[in-house]
């Protein structure tokens, strides 16, 4: 048996392998922000088809955080029934399941426009060539009041059967503003060296142990390094990894943090047709990895069963978690479980991101041409 089918803990939750599907927004949700049917349904697949971990979409904790009419919401208990149904889904399949959490940040200006409300961000930058939108620096009290809306989000996570819950710091959203030094320059006890950009983190995540308790995994992705020479730098974001863990974070996701131009500049990057192309952050995964005790989730751009079995043989990473594979091959766990280790056949063409922009549904767009092909 592979060493990515091996039974593996993240504190007391017990996964039935090394598998993570990594946090995919899906479009699903209806306009209130709660679970549908077809996420159920999505849900469902991954865990039958052997996914060790799920972890949901973007699920907002706070209604300024939100960046999409059809995102999932944990911003008040009224959600949680609906979560109920989807644990429960996750839990019938074999699977275990983790919501993430979120706040967008300045980055909601970027998709919600015409609205009275401005999107917040931990500080106004004149100037910015990289970002253009409206928004407005947070007062000392909404950052508090968000970081309570996150220990708050937690505890509903766990009354909805979550078996753990994973905040989200990284692609250019909220916790990866107040990192880079780019975007916070709020000269104040929130701002400076890497521990005091670092503190928003750190007091999200006591106040969330403080409401579920030290059993209960809490656990991050985190953006090590911003996509643009002036941003964050790798050794502070390594710096920033390690601190996590020794604060508690139970287990850490290392993703990209602000993003630069275009899909090569991103945390979903194109043109993976070869061995070469395939885990793109697996350098800042073994460097981390080599550094803390905590499990290491490594996501970026794998597709071969061979290069992942290599990574967690060498102790580079603990767990193997995609994106992108999964919409298009629910089921490739299990597939290569039998011992078919097909490639993944996802071609990296981000057609699915797209149309999700255009307020489509998660789907693979190659695979419905192919279907609908004379």
């Amino acid at each position: 048996m592979s060493i990515l089918f091996e039974p593996v803990r993240i504190k007391d939750m017990e996964l039935q392998n090394r598998f993570v599907r990594s946090a995919t927004y899906d479009g699903c949700a209806d306009r209130s922000g709660h679970v549908s049917e077809k996420q159920i349904k999505i849900f469902s697949e991954l865990a039958a088809g052997g996914v060790g971990l799920l972890v949901t979409g973007i699920t907002y904790v706070h209604r300024s955080g939100k960046i999409s009419s059809f995102q999932n919401s944990i911003a008040s208990d009224d959600y949680i029934a609906g979560f109920r149904k989807l644990t429960t889904a996750a839990h019938d399949g074999g699977a275990k399941i983790a919501v993430q959490l979120f706040h967008a940040g300045r980055e909601r200006a970027r998709f919600i426009r015409g609205k009275s409300e401005k999107a917040i961000a931990p500080s106004f930058v004149l100037d910015d060539p990289r970002f253009a939108e409206e928004y407005r620096s947070m007062t000392e009290d909404e950052i508090w009041e968000i970081i309570r809306a996150f220990g708050d989000a937690a505890k509903r996570a766990r009354e909805a059967g979550f078996d753990a819950i994973q905040v989200h710091g990284a692609h250019a959203y909220l916790l990866s503003q107040f990192l880079s030094p780019c975007a916070n320059r709020r000269g104040d006890d929130w701002e400076g060296a890497v521990e005091k950009r670092l503190r928003f983190h750190r007091e999200i995540y006591q106040d969330i142990r403080a409401k579920v308790g030290e059993d209960y995994p809490v656990l991050i992705k985190i953006g090590v390094q911003d996509a643009f020479p002036e941003g964050l730098e790798f050794s502070e974001g390594k710096l920033a990894a390690q601190l996590l863990a020794q604060w508690g974070f139970d287990a850490l996701e290392i993703s990209q943090g602000l993003r630069g131009q275009g899909y090569e500049n991103s945390e979903f990057r194109t043109k993976i047709n070869n061995l070469d192309d395939e885990g793109y952050f697996r350098h800042w995964c073994r460097e981390i990895k080599s550094q803390v005790k905590v499990p290491i989730m490594m996501v970026g751009g794998l597709r071969t069963f061979e290069l992942m079995e290599e990574v967690v043989q060498k102790g580079e990473a603990d767990f193997i978690s995609m994106s992108r594979p999964f919409i298009r091959e629910p089921g490739i766990i299990n597939e290569w479980k039998s011992g078919n280790h097909h490639r993944a056949t996802c071609i990296s063409c981000n057609k699915c991101f797209e149309a999700l922009s255009k307020l489509e549904a998660l789907h693979c767009v190659q695979q419905k041409v192919e279907r609908e092909k004379p």
